[in-house]
């Protein structure tokens, strides 16, 4: 009998080929290209429309976008995929220029976007700069839903950030006049260069001048009182705190007839009680050198609470790693102490960020007298109960529920130009130096510079199936997996049959 030729292992060898010969090429060609096409469901690898309208708006402008990494660090990363294709699509502009840098191997660029030395620059931030204006993004760029899944939200963050310092409109901080006979500009001109440089417009506001505290304010500043605040101004900054405003209060000591009863009631309203007393330590490790350079119970050392577990909120750990470092002292001066009128609860939560020191982590014992001043008879006896006990001189407190913050220090000494001069240097860096980065510190937590745009985050998507039983599932499984396997087996078993024919 004449045997057949059988060409059919040739002929799937040769289409094989060709079809590489074909498939290959193409593939090298988009690969080069780098042409995306985006089927995915939340369109993660493009732009949302809402985001090429703001771009669109700001054509005019010339924007700078600067990533502290590599693209190719990006790109061969899956998850950073998303950031990666933003950044892409930013580049396509005429008006955006995007640099891409290792801040540790150029340090000069990193710290050109951070001249105030303020922000805390690191690998993957991103700056958005138009003009003078700079924006930072950092470490959010993914954030986890509520229903636990991580989403990409960088796009709405830089979106938000193109947006503002193409603006111009920096969001504003208003210190109030006409309660103390300090000044912005001749008793708070340097810290307040300090959160320009950060920025922030800084402005003066007479409360009485305004029917309401302005739209354009993000923090509302009271500084060094002599005198309560009118009636009139209260319910302006209540109405202010209801609708979820930001508050910053320094609120140092002095000799007042009378209690500051409009101010306890602002207070009150983040569940903060204040007292009339002036501090002093009197243990001389405690001690810093005052002003004129000697040493003074007046100016002391203090700690910075660690952030709890328990608690949402962190306004100390960054500061408390400078400390740390040596590179700055938690010190504070002519301060008074406040106390928490209730425990903290679901809707409000509070907790300090300023403390006295005990003589040693062991004994409990502390060493600071409370001394009378200002108020009524009432709180010169409850100042004197106070003398040498745990103290708190500065606290913070956010209500949950109108999104309200509050950031309260007994002292403004810290702030102002006599203990802090505008010229630093290194090695002479005042005692209160600490305390003042704190109260920068806690302007970013007062204020989310984060604008959102609208524009919905990104999301992975996962085909899934769902059983009212464990039987039911386990039935599915059997399909998936025997059924195949009975195809298999008799595929194989024609395959054997056949293979000669």
């Amino acid at each position: 009998m004449k045997k057949k030729l059988n060409l059919s292992g040739a002929f799937a060898i040769v289409l094989a080929l060709l079809i590489l010969a074909v498939f290959v090429p193409i593939n090298m060609i988009f690969n080069y290209s780098d042409k995306v096409y985006d089927l995915t469901p939340s369109k993660k690898y493009s732009l949302d429309p809402k985001t090429e309208e703001i771009l669109d708006a700001t054509a005019d402008k010339q924007i700078e976008v600067y990533f502290l990494n590599t693209l190719f660090n990006l790109k061969n990363e899956p998850n950073a995929l998303p950031l990666y294709h933003t950044f892409m699509e930013l580049d396509k502009r005429d008006n955006i220029t995007l640099t891409c840098f290792d801040p540790n191997e150029n340090a000069e660029l990193a710290q050109s976007l951070n001249p105030s030395g303020v922000l805390e620059v690191s690998m993957n931030d991103i700056f958005v700069k138009c003009g003078d204006v700079i924006r930072q993004i950092s470490g959010n760029l993914w954030q986890t839903d509520s229903a636990g899944i991580e989403v990409y939200a960088g796009e709405n963050l830089i979106a938000g950030a193109i947006h503002v310092v193409a603006s111009g409109n920096l969001p504003t901080i208003y210190f109030l006049s006409g309660y103390s006979d300090k000044t912005l500009d001749e008793d708070y001109s340097s810290y307040a260069n300090s959160v320009r440089a950060d920025n922030y417009a800084v402005k003066e506001l007479d409360l009485s001048t305004v029917d309401s505290v302005p739209k354009e304010t993000v923090i509302v500043c009271l500084t060094a009182p002599t005198r309560d605040i009118s009636v009139s101004d209260r319910e302006k900054l209540s109405q202010y705190i209801d609708n979820g405003g930001a508050v910053q209060m320094f609120l140092p000591p002095c000799e007042t007839s009378g209690r500051f009863e409009n101010i306890e009631y602002l207070l009150a309203k983040f569940e903060i009680g204040m007292d009339y007393n002036i501090l002093n330590e009197t243990n001389t490790n405690w001690m810093l050198n005052n002003n004129d350079n000697e040493q003074d119970g007046k100016y002391f050392r203090v700690s910075y609470p660690s952030a709890s577990e328990d608690y949402s909120e962190d306004l100390t750990t960054a500061i408390n790693d400078l400390v740390m470092n040596g590179v700055y002292v938690s010190g504070t001066a002519n301060t008074r102490s406040f106390y928490p009128l209730t425990d903290s609860s679901e809707m409000m939560e509070k907790a300090s960020v300023m403390e006295n020191l005990p003589t040693d982590m062991n004994s409990g014992e502390y060493t600071v007298e409370s001394i009378p001043m200002g108020g009524d008879e009432s709180t010169k006896e409850l100042a004197r109960q106070k003398s040498y006990e745990p103290l708190i001189m500065g606290y913070y407190s956010y209500n949950k529920q109108t999104g309200a913050k509050l950031f309260v220090l007994g002292s403004d000494e810290a702030i102002d130009n006599i203990s802090i001069p505008a010229v630093i240097t290194p090695d002479m860096l005042p005692p209160l130096f600490g305390t003042r980065r704190l109260s920068q510190f806690s302007n970013t937590w007062l204020y989310n510079s984060d604008v959102d745009m609208g524009i919905q985050n990104k999301f992975n998507s996962y085909d899934t199936m769902h059983f009212e039983s464990g039987k039911e599932a386990s039935s599915a499984i059997r399909i998936f997996i025997f059924v195949p396997a009975v195809f298999a087996v008799i595929g194989v078993a024609v395959w054997l049959k056949r293979r000669y024919a």
